[in-house]
């Protein structure tokens, strides 16, 4: 199965955002199977550390609706409280390994690693520029986030040749429309 999103390669967090969005037909999510997690797991790199399977999806899921709780400004207390407790799951491990120090994240359960590392890559989002995480600006049509990369930060859309495109032909049809009438 490929993976069927409109937008890939985002920050880890913003990644399993994105695993939820608006297609033709109405809301799609890749994390209604353990197939789909499959996917998500390749396309994130950690096929070879999580299984997909009911206890991952579920940990998935649970973890994005709380990242997005917070990354769209919808979140009180109780959403940070919910991030810690999905943190406190794991910790960072230290070691040697062939080409040097390593650090790597453990879980108390393996099904919770790929949320977990969601997690904690919010926080280094957070922890740098979290004016840079942004939800397109064609929402409600685009539920979709990103980080925003820009030298100057004025990315408004997922894509300009997907969302960026249609907003730009509806001021060009509008601007028409105006002028005939």
């Amino acid at each position: 199965m490929s993976d069927p999103r409109p937008l890939t390669g985002e920050p880890l967090c913003l990644d399993l955002l994105n695993t939820y969005w608006i297609g033709e037909n109405g809301p799609e999510d890749l994390l209604d199977s353990t197939d789909g997690v499959s996917v998500w797991l390749h396309s994130a790199g950690l096929a070879d550390r999580a299984v997909a399977n009911e206890a991952t999806r579920d940990a998935l899921r649970e973890t994005r609706e709380v990242l997005r709780a917070l990354v769209d400004g919808e979140a009180g207390r109780d959403a940070a409280r919910e991030l810690n407790r999905i943190l406190e799951r794991g910790a960072l491990r230290y070691r040697l390994g062939a080409a040097g120090p390593e650090t790597c994240g453990t879980t108390d359960d393996p099904a919770w690693l790929p949320a977990w590392l969601a997690a904690t890559d919010y926080l280094g989002l957070v922890d740098g520029k979290p004016e840079r995480i942004k939800r397109c600006a064609a929402h409600p049509k685009c539920v979709l986030h990103f980080y925003d990369t820009t030298k100057n930060g004025t990315r408004r859309w997922c894509s300009m040749a997907g969302c960026g495109n249609r907003a730009k032909a509806a001021r060009h049809y509008e601007r028409e429309r105006a002028g005939s009438g």
